[in-house]
């Protein structure tokens, strides 16, 4: 019997293996850990990118490299609002039953496609080929299919789109637009008084690049020894403060890596001289860092109390955040102390001390430049689980310094809740006590209202968010 003969395949496509793409994979890897570990992206991508760097091979990453994933994670997780109306609208189902992972895949596409200066068609086929590779084939052609249709239009387009009318809705149509929550628009609008032009411009300022700002810890560093440094200019406020331009990298930095200048916005190096240059009445020997953690301002106070021959006391309720302060003080030519302590049930005794600092723990929406995720984290619930602590943070502060000495009353957040509201309350029930007028502690800097209080903001002063009230014990 004669063998009957085969049938010519069909032509069609051989399979292609994916193609991995290092720098978009590790983007999706940062996404992934903030979203499954609610980690935070300024502590998770620095130890991939150093991974990366170490690399051999052709998955070795260079700065250009370094450059595009930072980019890729921080604009992804800014504009994740926008970018979730846009998804919504290109999909036929409630963006909840999208699996995380594939959001995550869609919305480093969508950025790719609106927030950068990447071509369509790679953005297009860069997203589909990573989705092939963390998600397989099945799931790829959806996300090639979505990406297709947000490829139709760009950002304004799609913004006339999906965002409501200003007229008809502001705070939703600001929500959308500066990929905000609409509790935080509303909650920052009331902080700025009002007024469309000031919302609009710290909205759009939260979406913006922070710089990297060094302090010079004085008696160890010097400004000028830092501006000695490739693409360095000087702060705008602090004496203390050098800028580093787009892709400066403070590992790089002798001073940085001896701990004698450390990594330090503008806004807490102004908190920490404000109420080291507060006058006193009687002594100034000894300074208390009630909220210590994880060290940047302790660091400085630290500093400045050697040299003006005074101990400073830190004190941080973590013990893990303990050692980080621990590390930011070490080598500090004053006497200073660590120690692991609630501010709110504290082991001094009461009047022990001329200067205290309390930067209590807050909702951090005064920092949403640096932590974009803190944004769609936070809830407006968050604000009753810290108002106790905040008020006793300050009660406590207040029984800590002696009569004649200044507290400082710091929070990186602008909500009235957390601010004057926590201060005016205690002050309320706490007799011998009196409010500063700080603004003339920040000499050179405008705007700073009417006082005596101090908020900073992002988009007056380039700094964080940072609030400042200062207390005189009185009795």
């Amino acid at each position: 019997m004669s063998e009957q003969p085969r049938r010519p395949r069909k032509p069609g496509k051989p399979y292609r293996r994916p193609q991995k793409d290092p720098v978009r994979l590790l983007a999706f890897e940062a996404l992934r850990a903030v979203d499954e570990r609610d980690a935070y992206a300024n502590l998770v991508l620095p130890p991939l990118l150093r991974k990366a760097r170490e690399k051999e091979g052709p998955e070795k990453f260079d700065a250009r490299d370094a450059a595009l994933a930072t980019e890729l994670v921080y604009g992804t997780l800014r504009r994740q609002g926008t970018y979730d109306a846009v998804i919504a609208d290109c999909v036929d189902r409630p963006l909840r039953e999208v699996d995380p992972p594939v959001l995550d895949v869609l919305s480093l596409g969508v950025h790719q496609l609106l927030g950068t200066r990447i071509p369509t068609h790679a953005a297009v086929s860069a997203s589909v080929e990573l989705a092939r590779v963390v998600l397989g084939d099945g799931r790829a052609k959806f996300v090639n299919a979505v990406l297709r249709k947000v490829a139709r239009d760009d950002l304004d387009g799609w913004l006339a789109r999906v965002a409501p009318p200003y007229d008809e809705d502001p705070e939703d149509h600001l929500a959308v637009v500066h990929s905000h929550p609409r509790w935080v628009v509303s909650a920052l609008w009331d902080s700025l008084g009002g007024g469309r032009a000031g919302i609009e411009e710290l909205l759009a300022a939260d979406n913006e690049r922070p710089e990297v700002t060094l302090v010079a810890r004085p008696g160890r560093a010097t400004r000028d020894e830092l501006l000695g440094e490739e693409a360095a200019v000087a702060g705008r406020w602090s004496p203390y403060a050098v800028r580093l331009s787009e892709g400066g990298e403070p590992g790089a930095v002798e001073a940085v890596r001896e701990g004698r200048a450390g990594v330090q916005d503008e806004g807490s190096q102004l908190v920490a001289l404000a109420l080291a240059d507060a006058p006193l009445d009687g002594p100034d020997r000894r300074w208390l860092d009630g909220c210590a953690g994880p060290g940047g301002k302790a660091a400085l106070l630290g500093a400045l109390a050697a040299e003006r021959g005074a101990f400073l006391l830190a004190s941080e309720k973590q013990p893990h955040r303990a050692g980080l302060v621990a590390k930011a003080l070490a080598g500090s030519p004053g006497p200073y102390q660590v120690i692991a302590a609630d501010g709110t049930r504290p082991p001094w005794r009461p009047g022990s001390f001329d200067r205290v600092l309390v930067d209590v723990p807050c909702t951090g929406l005064g920092a949403l430049r640096r932590r974009p995720e803190a944004r769609w984290r936070r809830r407006p619930e968050d604000l009753d689980g810290f108002a106790p602590l905040q008020r006793g943070l300050l009660r406590e502060a207040l029984e800590a310094v002696r009569v004649g000495g200044v507290v400082a009353y710091a929070t990186c957040s602008p909500h009235l809740a957390e601010t004057r509201a926590v201060v005016a309350d205690v002050l309320k029930r706490r007799p011998g006590a009196e409010l500063l007028d700080a603004r003339p502690l920040l000499p050179g800097v405008p705007a700073l209202g009417e006082g005596p209080d101090v908020q900073l903001w992002p988009h007056v002063h380039g700094t964080d968010a940072m609030y400042l009230a200062l207390v005189r014990r009185t009795s």
